[in-house]
């Protein structure tokens, strides 16, 4: 079965790019962002045609055409630790209401899933108001929803933790409180599976998920081999007042990278410790999240050690490109473009692993089991309106 997707907040791609490698056919896409467009555009044959530049409040129901699986990666600003915590109600994450709006406008041509994805901020957002509200929305549509947590240092050597939210128009269960171990699991904390439980208000089904991979990869197997005499490292002044901003704990282990008889990789964030710029430095093989450049904290910058040397540069686009599993991603644009493009987007595999996992088998049951829709009495089967050989690699 060939399932159709709506991609909100599409960004450049990336969601899309995961469920094309389940078999899972993009057919409308949306965003704001026509930098971002133009890289969805250059690595995507039908982008003409199939995506919508506009604020999500201006989508019009009647543009989608019939899709199986409608996403949406809404920004996170408002949710994320480190933003201002308006909320659902501020300016940025406020536009998941655009969203449910679009689907409210569908009336019976709703898809029967929707998939969600967010910063884990989502989650204590406002003390749990936002996420109950954003699930109680998807209940009065007709979804019965669950939640689950992946973080992308599963798949590539990122830690990237995203929460994600299915809607699907099934029955919603009933559990007793007392079982509530049964749902907490690698892709369940404890956390969420509190809030699950403590709000049986919410049209709750959930499913079983596998155990999540074991990382193979480490950062050294994505750094990309930049000729040394290339402008991107930087000066010998610049990277020494790297090391000069490190606390005693993190240049001691600098130090120990240089003394290395091997070239070993460490990546560096700048924060604001105590009125302080400080470099903080991480060598546990994975690189810190990819974020969007705005300031210098956003630029994550790569620590290259050994043999009694130091090379330092900020991650190249390509880098940032395996950093979120989309190794052979067109790239034409310049660095802060690139770098505000992966830094927004989903890690691909992630969105493999969810398709795969958790969205198809959902499609599929749905297909062979009736469901309860809110706008009828009487129990329907849910049958895609198309259907033609499936094309999963």
């Amino acid at each position: 079965m060939n399932y159709r997707a709506a991609e909100f907040f599409a960004g450049i791609g990336l969601m899309r790019m995961g469920l094309d490698r389940e078999g899972v056919s993009t057919v409308w896409a949306n965003d704001i962002d026509a930098k971002k467009w133009q890289m969805y555009r250059h690595n995507f044959d039908d982008a003409d045609g199939i995506f919508s530049i506009k604020d999500v409040h201006q989508v019009d129901s009647s543009e989608l055409p019939d899709i199986d699986l409608a996403t949406a990666s809404f920004p996170c600003n408002d949710l994320s630790l480190a933003g201002a915590r308006h909320g659902l109600a501020g300016t940025q994450s406020s536009a998941y209401w655009g969203f449910i709006d679009v689907l409210q406008g569908m009336g019976s041509r709703r898809p029967p899933v929707v998939l969600l994805e967010n910063v884990p901020g989502f989650l204590t957002s406002n003390d749990g108001n936002d996420f109950r509200d954003a699930l109680l929305a998807l209940n009065d549509l007709g979804y019965a929803v669950d939640a689950f947590m992946v973080d992308a240092a599963r798949f590539v050597p990122q830690s990237r933790l995203r929460l994600f939210v299915v809607g699907s128009k099934a029955t919603p269960q009933k559990f007793n409180v007392a079982e509530g171990l049964f749902f907490q699991s690698d892709s369940r904390p404890e956390s969420l599976a509190d809030f699950i439980f403590l709000n049986p208000e919410v049209g709750w089904n959930i499913r079983e998920l596998p155990y999540l991979p074991i990382l193979s990869q480490k950062l050294d197997n994505i750094v990309e081999d930049v000729p040394l005499n290339s402008e991107v490292w930087w000066s010998k002044d610049r990277a020494a007042y790297l090391l000069g901003q490190m606390s005693e704990k993190h240049l001691a282990v600098a130090k120990k990278m240089i003394r290395g008889e091997k070239t070993s990789y460490g990546t560096v964030f700048r924060r604001v410790r105590a009125g302080r710029s400080m470099g903080e430095l991480r060598t546990d093989g994975i690189a810190g999240c990819l974020r969007t450049p705005r300031g210098g904290s956003g630029r994550q910058i790569l620590f290259c050690a050994g043999q009694g040397k130091y090379r330092v540069r900020l991650l190249t686009p390509r880098e940032c490109a395996r950093l979120m599993g989309a190794d052979d991603y067109k790239i034409s644009v310049p660095l802060n473009q690139a770098l505000f493009g992966f830094g927004d987007a989903v890690c691909v595999p992630v969105i493999q692993w969810i398709a795969r996992y958790y969205l198809k088998p959902l499609l599929e049951d749905l297909c062979s089991a009736p469901m309860a829709l809110p706008d009828s009495r009487k129990a329907v089967r849910y049958q895609p309106r198309r259907s033609s050989k499936s094309n999963v690699a």
